[in-house]
């Protein structure tokens, strides 16, 4: 189990990054939390893992007394056994290991504490990093939720956060949206999504260099994940058109983003202050023949042809849902 115990805490320290001083420290408090029933009945106890041999033994701090001692105190008579010059009320360190303690400790309280230092730090270094993109690879499918490694730790994707229809395998590559560090929680702390719209919107930032740079603008964003998505651009420059500058050379830059959605359909529209203009580019493809604005109920009344009555709502009424959506009026 010694040996055993160390090749686990290098094995920690080199994958997941935490020093083995760190893990340590959390073993042998742990092991103390957990067995200081079964080590002695003192009040102040320790417990030492040897880092040469890993071998794990206990003790207390107990006064040295003449006769009848209580849990923290022991006969000066048997204190000199070890400890030869002793005097009356000094305080001695005294062995309390019992017998086959390493193996049953460490296997009791171990994995626990571990799982709580690894916590500590995976927030430390994630927490900085929710609402970016983080890459992985499935480590394993459970329940219908996506177990991610990230290398210094796992992420979840629970059955609400995937894209319905897409199917991974173990050992592929996967990116998501961290959305949540949860170190509370039994399972995996960093939360992640693939169909929240904010993924789609880390996309175009990380394919598009105008908007990672500024110049373009998201203005807003929906999306129906698997779908369809709609999301308004602007730009801060008059000589960059935005909506093109999201389509990239030959459709490219889209191109990217929608294999990534895994065919996802996704429109670029050219944001506008004015609402009905803005509401026109939302509804695209249908042509519309008349907006009436009603400012204090947010309410857009729309007329259209036949012609373009079935462009406009789209499928199951999803294009003027993500349009209603996206503006941000009824």
């Amino acid at each position: 189990m010694n040996n055993e115990l160390l090749a686990t805490l290098e094995y920690i320290e080199q994958e997941r990054g935490i020093s083995k001083e760190q893990l340590v420290d959390a073993v042998e408090k742990a092991i103390l939390t957990a067995s200081r029933k079964s080590i002695h009945p003192a009040s102040n106890l320790a417990v030492k893992l040897d880092r040469q041999t890993g071998e794990i033994r206990a003790w207390a701090q107990l006064e040295v007394v003449d006769t009848f001692p209580n849990n923290d105190q022991i006969t000066i008579e048997k204190a000199k056994e070890k400890y030869p010059d002793v005097q009356l009320g000094d305080v001695v360190e005294w062995e309390v290991t019992p017998k086959n303690f390493g193996r049953i400790a460490a296997r009791q309280a171990i994995l626990q504490q571990l799982r709580k230092a690894e916590k500590a730090i995976v927030k430390e270094e994630y927490d900085e990093k929710v609402g970016e993109i983080v890459n992985g690879t499935v480590k394993r499918i459970e329940a219908g939720a996506i177990i991610v490694d990230l290398q210094k730790s796992e992420g979840i994707i629970a059955a609400k956060d995937k894209v319905p229809g897409e199917q991974y395998m173990v050992g592929e590559r996967i990116n998501a949206l961290l959305v949540k560090v949860d170190t509370l929680v039994s399972g995996p702390s960093l939360i992640l999504s693939r169909s929240n719209p904010g993924f789609v919107k880390k996309l175009f930032e990380r394919e598009v260099s105008e908007i990672h740079d500024g110049v373009v603008e998201i203005a807003g964003i929906a999306r129906e994940a698997g779908m369809r998505t709609k999301i308004a651009v602007r730009s801060n420059d008059p000589r960059i058109d935005p909506v093109g500058a999201c389509v990239g050379m030959r459709g490219m830059r889209v191109r990217n983003i929608t294999s990534e959605l895994g065919n996802e359909r996704v429109d670029i529209i050219r944001y506008e202050d004015d609402i009905k203009v803005y509401a026109a580019n939302a509804l695209h493809p249908a042509k519309l023949e008349s907006i009436s604005v009603d400012e204090n109920r947010r309410m857009l009344t729309i007329r259209v042809n036949s012609e373009n009555s079935r462009l406009a709502f789209g499928k199951k009424a999803q294009n003027v849902r993500l349009a209603q959506k996206l503006i941000g009026w009824n």
